[in-house]
C-alpha cells in the first residue's frame, strides 16, 4: 500500500516479499554501527522481522516502518517510517539507507515527507526521534526536517542514553 510519495521516491508499506531487501538493510555496515545487530542471518531471520515489526504495528497502530524505492524503476534503497517505542510518549520517525544510496538526499526526502504524513493524514500532535550522540548524520538531518533536541533519555531496558528530538 502506498503511503506517500516524492518527486524521487515511492514510499510503501512493507510486505513478506521484501524479506531480501530488510536481510541486505538491516546487516549493512551503516545499520549495524548506528541501529545494532538485529541478528538477521537469513532470509527467514528477515521475514520474522518483517511480520513482528513493520506489519505488526500496521496492525496494531495504522503505521510503521515503509519501505522507500526509488520512483523511475522502484529499486529499493532504504526505510523510514513511525515507530510507536515502549518508554517514548510520542511517535518516533526514524530511517535507514543502503549505504550507496546515502548522500544524495533520499532520507531528507523520505523523512520530510512522512513527517508530513503522521502530522497531516494520521493528525499525530507531534513527532520524535531518538539518535545517539555520536550520529552527526541523523542528527543533522532531524534538524534539518524541524525537530530540535529536548532532552537525552533511555529506553526500558537499555542503559545507552538517546537523544531525544520533537517539532
Amino acid at each position: 500500500m502506498l503511503v506517500c510519495e516524492t518527486s524521487r521516491l515511492i514510499i510503501r508499506q512493507f510486505t513478506i516479499d521484501d524479506a531480501s531487501f530488510i536481510f541486505r538493510l538491516l546487516n549493512s555496515p551503516i545499520w549495524l554501527v548506528y541501529i545494532g545487530d538485529r541478528n538477521i542471518r537469513g532470509l527467514n531471520d528477515a521475514r520474522n522481522y518483517l511480520v513482528n515489526g513493520p506489519l505488526a504495528s500496521y496492525d496494531r497502530f495504522g503505521f510503521g516502518l515503509y519501505l522507500v524505492a526509488l520512483r523511475e524503476d522502484n529499486t529499493p534503497v532504504g526505510m523510514t517510517g513511525l515507530i510507536k517505542r515502549n518508554g517514548l510518549e510520542e511517535v518516533d520517525i526514524g530511517f535507514a539507507f543502503l549505504p550507496e544510496y546515502t548522500g544524495q538526499g533520499y532520507a531528507y526526502e523520505a523523512a520530510s515527507a512522512v513527517k508530513d504524513y503522521a502530522l497531516t493524514t494520521l493528525k499525530l500532535p507531534r513527532v520524535a526521534a531518538i539518535t545517539t550522540e555520536k550520529n552527526e548524520h541523523a542528527i543533522s538531518l532531524l534538524n534539518k526536517i524541524g525537530l530540535h533536541h529536548e532532552k537525552m533519555v533511555r529506553l526500558p531496558g537499555n542503559d545507552m542514553e538517546f537523544m531525544y528530538f520533537v517539532n
